[in-house]
């Protein structure tokens, strides 16, 4: 039980890394909390920044999400201390004890999770979130509707429980996380890419 305390903790220490701002203020000498949406997470660096800043801030948050799956395999070598650790990656990701507990949606490191644990279902769901996201131009809805979709591939895909049960929790911590984009579609004031 030590071992997986400790997976959890450092998972969730990984993913409260504050990439985005790290990464605008060494590179681009800007705070993203002070730019756009303010958020920290890839969608705000590319509206701010560009789309290099904005391919930046995405592959280190994965990175984050990776990582979390790493230190579980590596501590524990057990599927759940994976998904413990992918989970608190992302939850230190959208509540980053750095940041006071505040943070990211978790896109991308829940992208970075999903590559560790089911590659088929992480290709689909980007190539379902790119499609929505060059045809409308909502990077909200994307997410949204990747995040939705997980679980249903999960299950569709067999694979075990608990897999499909982390994939439940993740997408609903992504959509929740969204529920302002959720009501400016709604009103159709989303900002687009």
């Amino acid at each position: 039980m030590a071992d997986y305390l400790l997976a959890a903790v450092l998972a969730y220490l990984v993913g409260s890394i504050p990439s985005g701002l790290i990464l605008g203020k060494i590179f681009w000498h800007t705070d993203l909390r002070m730019h756009g949406s303010r958020n920290i997470g890839a969608t705000n660096a590319w509206r701010t920044l560009g789309k290099g800043a904005g391919i930046a801030v995405f592959f280190a948050d994965s990175l984050k999400g990776q990582a979390g799956v790493f230190l579980g395999l590596s501590l524990v070598r057990t599927p759940l201390a994976a998904i413990i650790g992918g989970l608190c990656a992302i939850i230190g990701h959208s509540f980053s004890v750095f940041l006071r507990f505040r943070g990211g949606k978790g896109v991308a490191t829940s992208l970075g999770v999903l590559t560790m644990l089911m590659g088929n279902v992480t290709l689909i769901v980007f190539v379902v979130w790119l499609g929505i996201v060059y045809t409308t131009r909502y990077v909200s809805l994307g997410s949204i509707v990747g995040g939705f979709l997980t679980p249903i591939l999960a299950a569709f895909f067999a694979y075990p429980m608990e897999y499909i049960f982390f994939s439940m929790a993740a997408a609903t911590l992504v959509i929740l996380r969204h529920r302002e984009n959720i009501g400016r579609l709604v009103r159709g004031t989303e900002n687009k890419i």
